[in-house]
């Protein structure tokens, strides 16, 4: 399995879509039960190449490459040691999506049957600087509670068991915020999915295997 073709496709991919943009965010991917390839530190998503990543040991943060790597590494290092079912970590910062980072608004996640599934479990994080030792401890913290964690006026890392089910994520999540922005303009008040629906869904409707995680801790967009 090419992981650097499969990277560089994600990479054109957010670019593509809106959910990323220039050199914000940094992607990564579990190469087998202890290793990950992350991007290299200030790649371009658009435009991605074989040399644009490095390899860690993800036990004991060893960098096998020569390569400066994306300083947000230590918060990708901390959720593959949290989570051993998760092989894909994206971190963006897509224009809603970023949006409701930066305000009190919540995410809801009872609108529609992607929604349902995807942004079952989210959770938040304060504000601290990209790159840092307090980051990365609060994600990693925040990584068994949930497979989308917002962090406050900065962007979002999404968690899953592979790139392609992070993209679809990441980009329910954005539709989600656009669509609540959409009809907030608009005047429209949303229908939502009854809680009792909801929970028929994720446990009985067979859509997809629902995710683990902690869910003895309320998610904040319920």
């Amino acid at each position: 399995m090419n992981y650097k073709q499969q990277l560089m496709n994600t990479g054109k991919y957010l670019i593509s879509n809106q959910l990323a943009w220039g050199t914000s965010g940094n992607i990564s991917v579990r190469t087998d039960p202890d290793e990950m390839l992350i991007t290299a530190s200030g790649t371009y998503m658009a435009n991605l190449s074989e040399d644009d990543f490095v390899k860690f040991n993800i036990s004991t943060g060893q960098n096998y490459s020569e390569r400066k790597a994306s300083k947000e590494t230590p918060m990708h290092l901390g959720i593959y040691q949290k989570r051993e079912d998760i092989n894909a970590v994206l971190h963006s910062s897509p224009f809603y999506t970023t949006l409701f980072s930066c305000s009190n608004e919540a995410i809801i996640s009872k609108l529609f049957v992607e929604t349902m599934y995807y942004l079952e479990d989210i959770a938040y994080v304060d504000y601290f600087h990209p790159g840092s030792q307090e980051l990365a401890e609060a994600v990693t913290a925040q990584a068994s509670n949930a497979n989308i964690i917002i962090m406050k006026n900065h962007g979002v890392v999404v968690l899953d068991e592979s790139l392609l089910e992070a993209q679809m994520r990441l980009q329910t999540l954005e539709m989600a915020c656009h669509m609540i922005l959409k009809a907030k303009e608009s005047g429209i008040k949303l229908s939502l999915i009854p809680q009792k629906t909801v929970q028929s869904f994720l446990n009985e409707s067979f859509y997809k295997p629902r995710k683990t995680v902690n869910h003895s801790i309320k998610p904040s967009n319920k």
